[in-house]
């Protein structure tokens, strides 16, 4: 019998998501082969200690942390290894391959992402940079805008701009995108501090909840759409599932929406035209790609019922993996059952690894200017 790869799946963190992620967690564990997969869960809790141990998700969906340790990652570049800390001891656990399931800052943003590539380990999912622009908002859809690639109309203002001078923001949300709008972080996932605003008079209350999350505010043009949703998978060569649409219950797919009440559906594939679904999935992976992302990501489109124009929302570089998740069910409805899923985003996890690690790191005729 072969040896089993050993992966570290990396759950919680130091964001609005952290219970999300953790559900996320459980999933991928559950769904992942334990012929094929040695796993070790690794939880970060809101604090920022890494902690692992027996039942250690148990111990995170419960906040009781007794009986798990804690662990590190060795940052020297190649061990490949955990560092787990018992009772004044600690021994080392040998890791092939790291798996974050963080959702929002501090997992999905790129600083993990950052971290073992200074440790020169193998990890799923997008790098640094697609990592980090693809969790802002802002940047994302400046970068895709200079592309030609449409998106809704929108601006951005900061937490201090906001405090500073209301009047002002107000004055520009009325004359360049009118009410209703929507009012989100920059840089945040799963609906978390977003706001539907549909006058001057209860700008104030989104804002300052915005605020909470990031220094920079997203404020988007409310149009009547249909919220249309793409799964991408793939390195060089990215493939998509078919769409999916969210048929929202309420004012919009809000936080409560998604993970408490659950008033809001999913389909799949979404009831439109295969010419529209064609064109929502070649706009998914030219977003992808102008984002440099690997692995696996969604994609966000909105679809204008009135003008039937075609907008990119956002692009989530770790996309929920919670039972009501559109990821792994897009892709379960295309043919690739959620334990397969897994597989395949660990084996694109392995290839981008060994790309990387095809680079030239010296320069052999630099000359003696540096002696």
């Amino acid at each position: 019998m072969s040896k089993k790869i050993r992966v570290a799946v990396i759950f919680g963190g130091r964001s609005g998501e952290h219970e999300v992620s953790i559900v996320s967690a459980r999933n991928v564990i559950e769904a992942m082969d334990h012929e094929k997969y040695d796993v070790v869960p690794v939880g970060i809790t809101k604090d920022g200690k890494w902690l692992s141990g027996n039942n250690t998700i148990k111990a995170f969906r419960e906040n009781d942390y007794s009986g798990i340790n804690e662990v590190s990652v060795n940052t020297t570049a190649g061990a490949n290894e955990l560092i787990h800390f018992t009772d004044g001891h600690y021994e080392k656990i040998h890791i092939d391959i790291y798996f974050p399931v963080l959702h929002g800052p501090y997992g999905e943003d790129g600083t993990i992402q950052g971290l073992f590539d200074m440790a020169n380990t193998p990890y799923t999912g997008c790098g640094v940079l697609a990592s980090a622009v693809g969790m802002d908002k802002l940047i994302s859809k400046a970068l895709w805008e200079q592309a030609g690639l449409p998106v809704i109309p929108y601006i951005g203002v900061t937490k201090n701009a906001w405090k500073n001078d209301p009047k002002e923001v107000v004055h520009r949300i009325e004359s360049e995108l009118g009410f209703p709008v929507f009012v989100k972080p920059s840089n945040m996932g799963s609906s978390v501090g977003i706001s539907k605003v549909k006058s001057a008079k209860e700008l104030p209350e989104a804002m300052d909840l915005a605020a909470e999350f990031d220094h920079r505010i997203l404020i988007e043009k409310g149009l009547n759409i249909r919220e249309l949703e793409c799964a991408v998978l793939g390195n060089n060569d990215p493939e998509i599932a078919r769409v999916g649409e969210v048929l929202v219950g309420g004012e919009f797919y809000d936080y409560k929406d998604k993970y408490v009440d659950g008033i809001s559906k999913t389909q799949i594939p979404a009831d439109i035209s295969p010419r529209l679904e064609r064109q929502i999935q070649d706009m998914a992976v030219k977003a992808y790609r102008i984002l440099d992302c690997s692995g696996l990501a969604r994609v966000d489109t909105f679809y204008d019922k009135t003008t039937k124009q075609i907008y990119l929302n956002e692009i989530n570089t770790l996309p929920g993996f919670t039972a009501i998740s559109m990821y792994p069910q897009m892709w379960e409805a295309s043919g690739l059952p959620y334990s397969k899923l897994i597989d395949r985003i660990i084996e694109l996890g392995f290839e981008r690894f060994k790309e990387m690690n095809e680079k030239k790191v010296s320069f052999e005729d630099a000359g003696d200017w540096f002696k």
